[in-house]
């Protein structure tokens, strides 16, 4: 079974829209789990603080390495994937994802405020991920992102697992255009290819849009595809 070890300050934002759909149908039926932890039950004072002034001045609290650090010992398994989401992390992506549902156990670190103290980051060799260039005001959104791209992948979560293969970002591709009835609808009609029930034509047409779109929207992907296409 998958397990997730969520640290933050607000508990109560999990398990959330994992409680629903696919990700709620796989946890009741043990495929995984989640562990979300209070970090201010680890605080050292009566207010429960988690934070304080940064050093050298400027805006903003930093959260304290005393408190995470116990936070961390309490729940973080030595040698699996700590995750600490900060917009100077490397990207998620679907490799990323792929790779962490091979995990039996990780711990995510939600921030708050301005950030957590360095020695923190380099004490445990944490691992910083972004989910995108933009700021959010902490990780539990981004953990959650992270989480529901990840236990989609786990063994028998989804109905089919050719669905998989044919995603976005497989084999640095964006997905083909997708229709279903009716045939015609507000003028606009399903391709004919489709219709022609001849799986290797469709099977074409749908590669050629989907390098199509990725070569116009992604050109980054494109070249990716480019270098590594047999």
């Amino acid at each position: 079974m998958f397990k997730a070890n969520v640290l933050t300050i607000f508990p109560e934002m999990f398990p959330g829209a994992l409680g629903f759909s696919l990700a709620a149908k796989a946890q009741s039926e043990g495929k995984w789990d989640i562990n979300p932890v209070d970090i201010r039950n680890f605080a050292v004072n009566n207010y429960h603080s988690v934070d304080d002034t940064p050093y050298g001045g400027g805006a903003g609290m930093i959260m304290s390495p005393e408190v995470l650090g116990r936070a961390i010992d309490a729940v973080h398994t030595p040698g699996t994937p700590l995750i600490y989401f900060s917009p100077r992390g490397s990207q998620l992506t679907q490799q990323k994802a792929k790779e962490l549902s091979c995990q039996e156990e990780i711990t995510l670190l939600c921030g708050r405020f301005e950030g957590i103290d360095e020695r923190v980051i380099e004490a445990y060799n944490i691992t910083e991920i972004s989910i995108g260039d933009f700021i959010l005001s902490g990780g539990e959104l981004p953990a959650l992102v992270l989480l529901d791209a990840v236990i989609r992948l786990l063994p028998g979560v989804l109905g089919s697992e050719d669905s998989l293969c044919e995603e976005s970002f497989e084999n640095n591709l964006l997905e083909y255009p997708q229709y279903t009835r009716p045939q015609s609808w507000r003028g606009f009609e399903v391709p004919e290819v489709l219709l022609s029930g001849h799986h290797e034509n469709i099977a074409s047409w749908r590669r050629q849009k989907a390098e199509e779109i990725t070569r116009i929207r992604r050109p980054d992907l494109w070249e990716k595809y480019q270098a590594e296409k047999p």
